[in-house]
């Protein structure tokens, strides 16, 4: 018994438009991978060759080599392709290598966490 339908056809076919170029995956947990598309399925679980993850913070970013990279298709949010003769960031972004934005990324994590542990404590001050 099969589960596809005529919308399964329609996804399909707009994924294989893709194949072979280069993409921008957003993943649900906040990721962004970019890589070239080789394979898919109706599930758009999706294989990128040459993958790597971009790492923003601030304006400082990296790209984390990944290699071939299977991406299960629940995970993806987006995908679009991205165009090779246009600059993909703006000019202020800075290139840093995956030591510096680890540790960017680490630091911004921190200051989160305590913003977050803050209003907590101010939670028994009622300002409505």
């Amino acid at each position: 018994m099969s589960w596809a339908g005529a919308e399964d056809t329609f996804l399909s076919t707009s994924l294989a438009t893709y194949l072979d170029k280069k993409l921008l995956v957003l993943l649900r947990d906040g990721r962004k991978l970019l890589g070239l598309l080789r394979s898919f399925d109706q599930f758009a679980n999706v294989v990128l060759e040459g993958a790597c993850e971009r790492v923003i913070v601030g304006d400082l970013y990296c790209d984390i080599p990944l290699g071939l990279y299977v991406i299960r298709g629940e995970n993806v949010v987006l995908i679009g392709e991205l165009e090779l003769d246009k600059e993909e960031l703006p000019r202020h972004m800075t290139l840093v290598p995956e030591a510096e934005i680890k540790r960017a990324q680490k630091a911004e994590r921190d200051a989160t966490d305590l913003k977050g542990s803050m209003r907590k404590r101010m939670e028994f001050l009622d300002f409505d």
